[in-house]
Parts: C-alpha cells; structure tokens; sequence
C-alpha cells in the first residue's frame, strides 16, 4: 500500500508541474502591455520629456522584465544624462537577455570609453567583430568612439574672487 501512495503522489507531482508550464509563455514572446510602455516610453524621450520616458520605460521593465528593448532604451535616456555607469548596467541587464545583442555590445563599449574603461570597449569591439560577418556599422561606430578616447575631464575654476585678508 505504501508504493502505491508514493506512485500516486509522484503522478500528482507530475501532473502539476506539466500543467504549469505549459501555461507559461515562450521567452521570445513580450507581454503587450510592456511592449505598448516601450512605444510610448519612446516617443517621450523624442519628445524630450526624460524623465516620463525612464518612468514609462522603467514600468515597461517591472511589467515584463524580458523586454530588452526597453532596457537599451533606458540605457540611451541614461547616457542622454551623461550617467554612463548607470547606462553601463542597463546595457549588461539587456545583454543578459541576449548575449549576441550587437546595439547592446555598441552601446555598452560606448558608455564604458565614457567612463575611461577603454579596454573593457575594446572587448566589446572584438565580440561586435565576431558577431558581424562582414561590414558591420555597429563596429565602425563603437571603432571611432574607441579612437577618439574618454571625454577629457577639467577641474572647474571657481571665477569669484577671493577678498584680500587684512
């Protein structure tokens, strides 16, 4: 009697785990409402409005986490910013998604030449130029970017002048 309630408890098991995930949706499959946030969250930041767009684009992200083309578009709001740390993590959360994602290598290695981690891009470089079999504009971009170095960062002069002490 005892193998029969262990059979049937495995049966059990087996049955529930088989249901739920044929009711779960392929990965290449984006829920819509997260897909309507990118659109929106996209014209926004052509528009200019910055911050609507990170909103409606970080609210794309929380509704379906798959959606890798919100999180390049928030790395581009991000680097728009001049906050290429954080554009450099948007970046690596969208290749996580897609490791092959040439916009996401590009955009990475251009963030990172911004933050002076030029060797860091130049591997960028190398796996874009192993991706693309032939003329590749991503490689070009991320190679001209490369060349011209990291912004060149000046200590601000304070202009006021300082009153003479007696």
């Amino acid at each position: 009697m005892r193998f029969s309630s262990v059979a049937l408890a495995a049966t059990l098991t087996l049955v529930c785990v088989s249901t739920s995930l044929s009711g779960q949706r392929p990965d290449a499959q984006i829920d819509a409402r997260s897909m309507q946030l990118l659109a929106q969250g996209r014209s926004l930041m052509t528009a200019g409005n910055l911050d609507g767009a990170t909103d409606v684009l970080e609210t794309s992200v929380a509704v379906d986490p798959r959606n890798r083309a919100a999180f390049l578009l928030l790395a581009q709001v991000a680097e728009s910013r001049d906050l290429p740390g954080k554009a450099i993590r948007l970046y690596r959360e969208a290749l996580l998604l897609e490791p092959n994602d040439v916009a996401a290598l590009k955009g990475q290695g251009e963030a990172l030449v911004a933050k002076g981690a030029v060797v860091r891009a130049k591997d960028n470089l190398v796996k874009i130029r192993t991706l693309c079999k032939g003329a590749c504009p991503e490689a070009t971009q991320l190679a001209a970017v490369i060349a011209k170095g990291p912004p060149i960062a000046t200590a601000q002069v304070d202009k006021t002048p300082v009153a003479a002490k007696d």
